[in-house]
């Protein structure tokens, strides 16, 4: 029997446990571009059944890709078009409001006028034993310190807006780049794979491929129906700055679970903000609304759907949304759902069918 000397053993474990400490290193250095890498595939992999549909449609492949590229971002320079003179023009509104509430003499005790307002919207509330509790609150803060940090945190927001918009202009070219190389790219995968097994990996490769393309597609559905009833419903009802409202919708329903109810929580707050809009009962006729649309999405709507993506228990898409959202935030929530979709599918079509030929 071969003996390794102590020597040779420790040396080799301090050598492997290094390689990890750098490779884990390397991964933090670079989880941005990592980032920006994950969010492109994912968003290709969801415009890839568009393109094949153009392609069934007996258009070559680079054709289909420009129509697909183009449509994109024909669509989002339209909502921009669209959107953007809407939200100026409501935001001037806003500052019109401001500086109407100002002469009239609304902030000339504005304690006064904020304890009013809570007497009037919660009758039942102390609301002197309250606004004790918060002057005694206020007094304990060391406001110089607040200021210098609320100047840092002004500075870091405008840094991060200029990082949010070059990181989207390279998600935009990467994504461009891997809808265009999709198949080539599956190519690659499939010939790691050994020739007797090939067949299968890539059947399991394009269902996992196509569940992720469905999910994505299902869950920018839900968000422009939430978005487009938004805005009309909300102009209806009189409710303030409907189209801004409107977007808030539209983006937090991207967000799988929570994103519809915080969406929908945002809207209502505003509704609440008196002298916003023109109808003081907005707030709670929009609570009602949304507590209704909430459960006709969740059991009409997002079924109807999400019906062509891999189904995923409840329980399986709380955990997976957790989790991938403690990962790595936002995308990791959105990536989470179809990564235990396809992580379902090798169960059911792998795991089981082996384990009942044992």
């Amino acid at each position: 029997m071969k003996i390794h000397s102590p020597f040779r053993t420790a040396l080799l474990a301090t050598l492997g446990v290094g390689l990890g400490l750098l490779l884990i290193g390397g991964i933090q250095n670079l989880q941005t571009i990592l980032l920006y890498v994950g969010t492109a595939l994912f968003l290709s992999l969801g415009l890839d059944p568009i393109v094949a549909w153009l392609e069934r449609r007996k258009l070559p492949r680079w054709a289909a890709v420009l129509i697909t590229i183009l449509g994109v971002l024909a669509a989002f320079a339209g909502i921009i078009l669209m959107i953007v003179p809407i939200i100026v023009q409501q935001i001037g509104q806003l500052v019109t409001t401001i500086q109407d509430l100002a002469e009239k003499g609304a902030f000339d005790d504005p304690v006064g006028a904020i304890q009013q307002w809570l007497h009037a919207v919660f009758p039942a509330l102390n609301v002197d034993e309250v606004w004790g509790y918060i002057e005694d609150w206020y007094a304990s803060l060391d406001v110089g310190a607040i200021g210098s940090e609320v100047g840092g945190s002004l500075i870091a927001i405008v840094g991060a807006i200029i990082a949010g918009f070059a990181g989207a202009f390279i998600v935009l070219i990467l994504t461009i780049y891997f809808t265009a190389s999709t198949p080539s790219l599956k190519r690659s995968v499939y010939q790691l794979v050994p020739a007797s097994k090939r067949a299968r990996f890539m059947d399991l490769g394009e269902q996992i491929t196509d569940s992720v393309g469905y999910y994505v597609i299902g869950q920018l559905s839900l968000g422009v129906i939430n978005g487009v009833l938004s805005a009309i419903f909300l102009t209806i009802i009189g409710a303030p700055f409907p189209a801004v409202l409107a977007v808030i919708a539209f983006f937090f329903s991207l967000i799988p679970l929570v994103g519809t109810l915080t969406g929908s929580t945002i809207i209502v707050l505003t509704c609440l903000i008196p002298g916003l809009g023109s109808n003081p009962n907005a707030w709670w006729i929009a609570a009602i609304y949304y507590l209704i649309y909430m459960q006709i999405e969740a059991y009409v709507i997002s079924p109807r759907i999400m019906g062509r993506a891999v189904s995923v228990p409840g329980a399986v898409v709380v955990i997976a949304a957790l989790a991938g959202g403690s990962l790595l935030g936002l995308l990791g929530a959105l990536v989470a759902i179809p990564v235990a979709a396809s992580i379902l599918i090798i169960y059911r079509q792998v795991v089981i069918p082996r384990q009942n030929e044992r």
